[in-house]
């Protein structure tokens, strides 16, 4: 086994210091940024957030496909993290600047630079998450990897939420529409940098065994047939969550279970008559290490993003003072750094899946104390939050370490390895829970009658900021504990996987030689 050097891990974690300056800014501001600044009700924001997250359930897994299938001299994952991050870089800036527009004009370049937005984090972070998977065969080393990066992810994460509010303050100098645009530039730059960086200073080992495939043309056209299969349950999913009606409760049942037996009939199927588009599918679809895994990336990203999306209205609005959010989300991330460096030991400890219920539970557990606490106790509010993001950063760091044994866990027990295809689910859940939990907490401020343009509406939305800052987060997390506790694989099970891979590739390699 490998044991990486810490350059490495550095490098490593500056793409996603990086990638936070656009992960971080987005989940945290622009829910507040459209209904406040850019003018936006919070009702047709909650349904922007909502079908722009329809792309990624076709997006995320066509970039696995596509970086699984790239080879160059870089590797596969590289050259797609360097080549896409001017784009990345240039529809930050777009999505925070105000046009002069009419509001029907507004609404739709909105829709045009946020769905470019995710197109370009798509092929950026997928195949930068799949790149831990091919840096090392250890679990271990995984782990240790999975906490730099996001210590690098929550120091990114610092940096634009805790800056960002003086940043627009001082940039913009009482103008906000100058003050987000200028302040993306500054950002963008810096992104740059980093990640140019991270791909300059990584290097991909792992080389699975290669299946003679079709070509990525007819494989992507064969993904598109298959994509309904993927747009309808989101679609259903998404019609549910935002109407929570009788009718789209039906209409979400009959889809899953239909999409349900439909995968059981293409199981039965004989493998010559599956296409390999399918047959990658189908290896997901029956990883069970994954669809846990699948289930906690959403629940957990629920749990983080409602809070940290509707922080900047609860400092704004409940405590009345909108220059405590930067603070805030400084205290929150430089806990959170250490909470990411400490994963690995405790893991070693604990076991991962033992440290992510007891991660969950706690976490969930002080959130719920938000709901008692008045607004004018400032340092309760820090300590209270401060103690449980620490558990909080634990789960990111968890989880996409976790990817990698799914990924293991298919080659061993199909013969096939798709680390961009696994890893793309990382992402996916990553930006479809972001956008139902942005969409969650405009619905439910909604609920409350709150329009960002009339303050006569403040006050009946405020027992909804603090049901979202408590109770309604940690339900989520109570949830993602439950369902943690099927996860099938441990540590142990993981490592005698991992050396049985070791001895495959080893004897192929002979083999060839």
């Amino acid at each position: 086994m490998i044991k990486l050097p810490l350059y490495e891990k550095i490098g490593y974690a500056m793409g996603d210091a990086a990638a936070n300056l656009v992960w971080r800014g987005a989940l945290a501001y622009l829910a507040v940024f459209y209904t406040d600044t850019f003018g936006l009700t919070a009702s047709a924001a909650a349904i922007l957030f909502l079908v722009v997250r329809l792309s990624d359930g076709v997006t995320d897994i066509i970039m696995g496909m596509i970086a699984d299938r790239t080879h160059t001299s870089w590797g596969k994952f590289r050259p797609w993290i360097f080549w896409s991050t001017p784009f990345l870089c240039a529809f930050m800036v777009l999505c925070f600047t105000t046009p002069n527009l009419s509001d029907s004009g507004k609404l739709v370049y909105a829709y045009l630079t946020y769905i470019g937005l995710t197109l370009a984090y798509t092929v950026n972070n997928v195949p930068y998450s799949a790149l831990m998977g091919v840096m090392t065969e250890d679990d271990r080393e995984r782990t240790s990897l999975s906490g730099f990066r996001f210590a690098g992810a929550f120091l990114g994460g610092l940096f634009v939420m805790g800056f960002l509010p003086s940043l627009v303050a001082l940039l913009g100098d009482g103008d906000d529409v100058q003050g987000y645009q200028y302040t993306m530039y500054v950002f963008a730059g810096l992104l740059m940098a980093l990640m140019v960086t991270s791909v300059a200073t990584t290097k991909e080992r792992v080389a699975p065994v290669e299946h003679a495939r079709s070509s990525l043309r007819s494989e992507l056209w064969d993904l598109t047939k298959q994509s309904p299969f993927v747009l309808i349950p989101l679609l259903s999913m998404s019609l549910f969550f935002y109407y929570r009606n009788l009718l789209t409760g039906v209409i979400f049942v009959l889809v899953f279970a239909t999409a349900t037996w439909l995968v059981r009939r293409m199981l039965n199927r004989p493998r010559g008559d599956v296409s390999g588009t399918q047959q990658d599918m189908l290896d997901l679809l029956t990883n069970k290490p994954w669809l846990i895994l699948l289930g906690m990336g959403f629940l957990t990203m629920m749990f983080n993003g409602i809070k940290y999306s509707v922080i900047a209205y609860y400092f704004k609005y409940f405590v009345g003072d909108e220059l405590l959010t930067g603070q805030y989300f400084i205290a929150l991330l430089v806990v959170s750094i250490l909470g990411a460096l400490c994963t690995s030991y405790l893991a070693n400890k604990l076991g991962r899946r033992n440290l992510f219920i007891a991660a969950l539970l706690c976490s969930s557990a002080l959130t719920s104390g938000f709901y008692w606490l008045p607004g004018e106790n400032i340092t309760y509010i820090f300590v209270l939050g401060c103690a449980a993001e620490f558990f909080a950063a634990m789960m990111p760091t968890l989880f996409f370490s976790m990817l990698g044994d799914a990924a293991d866990y298919s080659e061993w027990r199909n013969g096939r390895r798709a680390t961009g295809l696994v890893y793309s689910a990382g992402t996916f859940v990553q930006k479809t829970g972001n956008g139902f939990a942005g969409a969650l907490v405009l619905v439910v401020l909604a609920g409350y009658g709150y329009n960002g343009m009339d303050s006569t509406t403040i006050a009946a939305s405020l027992p909804g900021m603090q049901q979202l800052m408590s109770f309604i987060p940690a339900a989520f997390g109570v949830a993602g504990a439950l369902l943690m506790l099927f996860y099938p694989l441990s540590d142990k099970n993981q490592r005698q996987i991992n050396a049985q891979l070791v001895e495959r590739r080893n004897a192929l390699s002979t083999h060839h030689q």
